[in-house]
């Protein structure tokens, strides 16, 4: 009976995710660009509307710098949850890779192909509607297996981590960056009831389960025998991310395109200052995790 409950909540978790993208994700790419995600600022940098892009690229670049890739370039890679695809190309394009990419949306997968191919790297890039929790792919195919941004969405972290270490090729780099919760005490069970209530008024806004800590993560992956496992907070990093984001919803540009596009973004709209709250009060943490798939 248990599972059967959690099927239909996950399920219903999935349809609001895909459908939260569908309606939101044409807002983003028109005000944002490429990159569903937060950029990489030096921290108590002032930056200007315009430079935001830019530190988008710099998130991206500073998580392979973390992980090391420079060292062994990826040659096939997988980003799971792939938005329309900025990622996919950047990598593809960077590394001369074949790059795979996964999404709930089919508004956002359709995107995906369409840029690739004005970009002219359809031969290179290719996107498809799946679930992350279950990916359509072989064991060990991919040198690179990158999670931008999507871990939050995941209802079961432990299946999503044994995912991206089963698409992993022997000697592979896994890659997740992630929003969570703080670590917590040792002498702490639980988060306490306000924190609770927080988080809880976000995932209701952007459709995300239960949240996890890096620690949580950290010992998912251990318990797979992964190697090189290494974490950071890059929380201070991402600060001027969500004012960024507020000030460009309350240009005429955004208002326009929030009122036209759906309750559903509206919604999540109304919820960044949720964001700023939490990562301020310590309790939300921009996470990245990054490991290698033992060679033998």
């Amino acid at each position: 009976m248990r599972t059967a409950v959690n099927a239909a909540a996950n399920e219903t978790l999935q349809k609001g995710i895909a459908e939260f993208y569908d309606e939101s994700s044409g807002i983003w790419e028109n005000v944002w660009g490429d990159h569903m995600h937060h950029g990489f600022y030096e921290p108590d940098s002032s930056v200007s509307l315009s430079d935001h892009r830019s530190a988008q690229i710099r998130m991206i670049e500073e998580a392979l710098r973390f992980a090391s890739i420079s060292d062994d370039p990826p040659r096939q890679i997988v980003d799971v949850g792939c938005g329309i695809g900025g990622s996919s190309r950047y990598l593809a394009r960077k590394y001369g890779a074949r790059c795979q990419g996964i999404t709930l949306s089919p508004v956002q997968a359709q995107r995906a192909q369409a840029l690739a191919a004005a970009q002219g790297l359809g031969d290179k890039v290719s996107f498809q509607v799946a679930d992350a929790l279950d990916q359509p792919f072989q064991d060990g195919q991919f040198d690179l297996v990158w999670s931008m941004e999507s871990g939050e969405h995941m209802p079961d972290k432990t299946k999503f981590v044994n995912e991206l270490a089963r698409v992993a090729a022997p000697g592979g780099t896994i890659i997740i960056v992630t929003w969570c919760h703080r670590d917590l005490s040792p002498s702490e069970e639980s988060l306490r009831p306000e924190e609770k209530e927080l988080l809880n008024k976000i995932c209701n806004a952007f459709y995300l389960p239960a949240w996890c800590s890096t620690t949580d993560y950290v010992k998912l992956l251990e318990s797979l025998s992964l190697q090189d496992i290494k974490a950071a907070d890059w929380s201070e990093n991402v600060a001027p991310f969500w004012p960024a984001v507020i000030k460009s919803a309350l240009t005429w540009k955004g208002i326009t395109s929030l009122l036209r596009s759906g309750w559903k973004t509206i919604k999540g709209a109304l919820a960044m200052p949720l964001m700023i709250e939490g990562y301020k009060k310590g309790l939300i943490k921009f996470a990245i995790i990054t490991c290698r798939k033992p060679v033998s």
